[in-house]
């Protein structure tokens, strides 16, 4: 942009005005007098401002046209902060940088003032973020609905090496993207019973008498698209009592009492994912499932009807999204909706319903595919259970129609687990009422067709398709890096930002000195920045020349944390070991948060934290190996560590990561895998080629095989004298002096119990890390592999993934 341009002065000129009389008649304060908090909510407000008249003319263009519409329902969006976002969409950061200059205010320190929005925990929210970007940027009349969380998943601190859980507080000063709409509100009810009666015509009506109502409160957000062309808006529900106070009670001095039903209405909303442990929690979790997905189709049937007038032609102006099978009650609502509500007939209702859903999932892991106790379904939703019973005996009964009699067969794909209690499968749920469901990678959707639902894949073979999973590449870039976004726009020019696919002009210029020396300056630009952070927040001093070796995501045990660490505990040893060698020196740099009641996640967050502390503190190891865990994970963290990354670890077992985007990140950025072939690993193989990425371990089909075999892992730890090594030191107290037995229990688990197979994948693993000391040593071959992998990603982008769904799922144009 030329800054010297009369428009651009005219710009910097007109945004300075907006901040400042938004600093004066919004805030309510002075130059003077105000702080960097209040500069931060007078210029996202101005930000704001400029957004809406594109929203208010997205939306009117919508309806003028009478647009097909795409509804994205997901527990989670993990939008990160706001501010640059917008500005960067917009193409307004540099007029507002000088705007803000001129008014002695620096945008980069109100960027930090920014807090995370606590509306997500993992890939799947930030998937959901991405997807909502790219919706807006292809211009796709699309909204998504969510829960309006108070205080998210949890603030997570370390404490002694041990995760602790606090509430977000990313609320407490409020929200300046979000617009109340107190106007938009919905009944959603719980309990009571059902009443039968029969209706003049003949025909048998079903009446709920629930025992409980909850309001459905809407809050709105702008979803801006690249350029500032189109926005969509994400809506969020937030729960209410219908009377806030119990007055009578109050009166009567039941000051507390008073408020139990307010607060048992709140408590919807109050956190991401509370706790499962109890009956309560599970309770808690239905409620918020049933709550969102209520709430959003109700509101998109009320769009549908002020638009046409006509429910029966719901599937052809609205495709619904189910992102995972949170929302997968939403089936069951629907013809609830249709059938008690609307009138519409039984096998009309469940066409649109077909017609209209469609289901993405995301994981294979079984605890993930949820099901719910009939009993508390029966509780809870009694009339969604009649439905459900009613979908599930129509669907057995056509199958037997059609042939299908083997009992089997009939019990994997019924809607009803009989076994080990009752409970309805809500993935089944989400399969047979959507027209298409969607694995995320290539492997993942293979495996959703020979595991989790091959019965049904094999009744409908043609329901099944891939959507691999993208990323967007405009926030990972302009806005996460802007040091490698200066070197591409000067390179291959700026309309890279506009097409990804342009990339691939930088494989011209992966073999030039000077440019793989202008790109190896922008990493180590990062790499200084994300040193000087971890200075900051843990007092650990980092060589910025070291290998920066990155393993940040949700702990998990199939995500192999453990093994990570245990090959770090191993090198320390070598390190010891033979002072003579020439290592090459090494940061390990871990983030991640670990569900609140998942204590072996939680105990790998201490392992790594009492590693970290005797291998920093040890003169011995001369400053070659470093360990890190930054805590609280987010959006914003990891926009300062994955460009600064030069390894990217991805290395779940096989067979059970369903797609990753943080590994599509980080090769974007120019780190270099080293990964199983899991997920888009395979996929991101296929487009770096072989020689710029460390692959390494059992493969999917392996995995299987071996499991078959036993997971009892005694005979290849011995077999692996480093191995042993590292499991005889954790397990003997070397890194936890205090409580030398803490890790007996999770050395045995490996030992006896490998199910993630850790040892089977660890000597392969091992190999790798010395083929990257390797490449890294020849610095010329890693920089150009580097600049591959930036070059070679743009099939990622989720502008990518976005049209595929638009034209194979949801039929709307782009």
């Amino acid at each position: 942009m030329d800054t010297k341009a009369p428009a651009y002065a005219a710009t910097v000129a007109a945004l300075r005005e907006e901040v400042q009389r938004r600093l004066t008649f919004t805030v309510g304060k002075d130059n003077a007098s105000a702080s960097p908090r209040d500069w931060f909510i007078a210029t996202a407000l101005a930000t704001r401002d400029r957004v809406v008249s594109s929203w208010l003319a997205s939306t009117k263009r919508n309806y003028e046209e009478d647009r097909r519409r795409v509804y994205y329902l997901s527990l989670e969006f993990l939008v990160g902060r706001l501010l640059i976002d917008a500005l960067t969409n917009l193409g307004l950061t540099d007029p507002m940088r000088d705007a803000l200059a001129e008014l002695g205010v620096d945008l980069d320190r109100l960027r930090a003032l920014e807090p995370d929005a606590a509306l997500g925990n993992g890939g799947l929210g930030r998937l959901a973020a991405c997807f909502m970007d790219s919706m807006a940027t292809l211009e796709i009349a699309a909204m998504g609905y969510g829960i309006r969380y108070d205080h998210g998943l949890f603030c997570q601190t370390i404490k002694d090496g041990w995760q602790h859980e606090y509430p977000e507080d990313w609320l407490s000063f409020g929200n300046p993207w979000q617009f109340p709409r107190p106007e938009i509100t919905y009944d959603v009810c719980f309990g009571g019973h059902v009443e039968s009666a029969r209706l003049t015509d003949g025909m048998l009506a079903h009446v709920w008498r629930p025992g409980e109502t909850i309001v459905a409160v809407a809050y709105d957000t702008p979803v801006v698209g690249w350029r500032g062309r189109h926005v969509n808006t994400l809506r969020l529900w937030s729960a209410r009592a219908p009377d806030p106070l119990r007055l009578d009670a109050f009166n009567q001095g039941d000051h507390v009492g008073a408020l139990t039903e307010q607060v048992r209405a709140e408590a919807i909303s109050k956190v991401l994912y509370p706790s499962d442990s109890t009956p309560a929690g599970q309770e808690l979790r239905l409620r918020q499932e049933y709550f969102f997905a209520s709430a959003s189709l109700q509101d998109l049937i009320r769009r549908h009807m002020k638009q046409t007038g006509d429910i029966i032609k719901l599937a052809d102006k609205v495709a619904i999204q189910l992102n995972d099978t949170h929302p997968a009650i939403g089936v069951a609502e629907l013809m609830r909706l249709l059938v008690d509500v609307h009138g519409v007939e039984w096998k009309e209702a469940w066409r649109i319903t077909q017609a209209t859903f469609s289901y993405t999932n995301h994981t294979l892991l079984p605890e993930a595919l949820e099901t719910w106790p009939v009993w508390l379904m029966e509780k809870l939703l009694p009339r969604h259970m009649q439905i459900i019973y009613l979908i599930n005996a129509m669907h057995l009964d056509g199958l037997r129609e059609q042939g299908v009699s083997d009992a089997p067969t009939l019990s994997s794909v019924s809607l009803i687990d009989e076994h080990n209690g009752r409970h309805v499968r809500m993935g089944h749920l989400a399969f047979l009422g959507s027209h298409r469901i969607n694995g995320v990678s290539a492997l993942h959707s293979e495996l959703v067709k020979e595991t989790v639902f091959s019965d049904f894949h094999r009744l409908y073979p043609d329901r099944i398709v891939n959507k691999t999973n993208g990323v967007t590449f405009r926030r990972w870039l302009l806005e996460a890096n802007p040091a490698l976004s200066r070197l591409l726009a000067e390179t291959i020019g700026p309309a890279v930002f506009d097409d990804p696919e342009r990339l691939i002009e930088l494989e011209n210029f992966a073999d030039d000195p000077s440019f793989q020396s202008r790109f190896a300056a922008a990493k180590r630009e990062n790499k200084d920045r994300l040193a000087e952070l971890i200075a900051q927040n843990l007092g650990v001093r980092v060589d910025p020349s070291a290998l920066f070796d990155v393993q940040i995501k949700r702990i998990h045990e199939y995500k192999r944390q453990l093994l990570n660490v245990l090959e770090t505990v191993a090198l320390y040893h070598d390190i010891k070991a033979q002072p003579a060698r020439d290592f090459v020196p090494r940061v390990k740099i871990f983030a991640g948060k670990a569900a609140a009641s998942y204590h072996q996640a939680k105990l790998i967050i201490k392992l790594a934290n009492d590693v970290a502390a005797v291998v920093n503190s040890d003169p011995r190891a001369r400053g070659l190996l470093k360990v890190v865990f930054l805590p609280n994970y987010n959006v914003s963290l990891a926009e300062t560590i994955i460009p600064a990354a030069d390894l990217s670890e991805q290395i779940s077992t096989a067979g059970m990561e369903a797609s990753g985007t943080g590994n599509m990140k980080f090769a974007l950025n120019g780190a270099l895998t080293i990964g199983t072939l899991d997920g888009a690993n395979v996929e991101i193989r296929e487009r770096v080629g072989d020689d710029n990425i460390f692959i390494f371990g059992l493969t999917a089909q392996e995995v299987e095989n071996s499991r078959t075999q036993g997971i009892d892992a005694r005979e290849t730890i011995a077999a692996s004298p480093r191995l042993t090594e590292a499991l005889r030191a954790v397990a003997s107290g070397a890194f936890s002096p205090d409580d030398r037995h803490r890790y007996a229990q999770l050395v045995d688990t490996l030992t006896y119990y490998d199910h993630f197979l850790v040892s089977k994948d660890f000597d392969s693993y091992c190999d790798a890390q010395r083929r990257v000391d390797a490449r890294w040593r020849d610095q010329k071959a890693w920089r150009r592999a580097c600049i591959l992998n930036t070059a070679r990603v743009a099939w990622f982008s989720s502008d990518r993934t976005i049209r595929e769904y638009a034209q194979d799922i949801w039929n709307v144009p782009v």
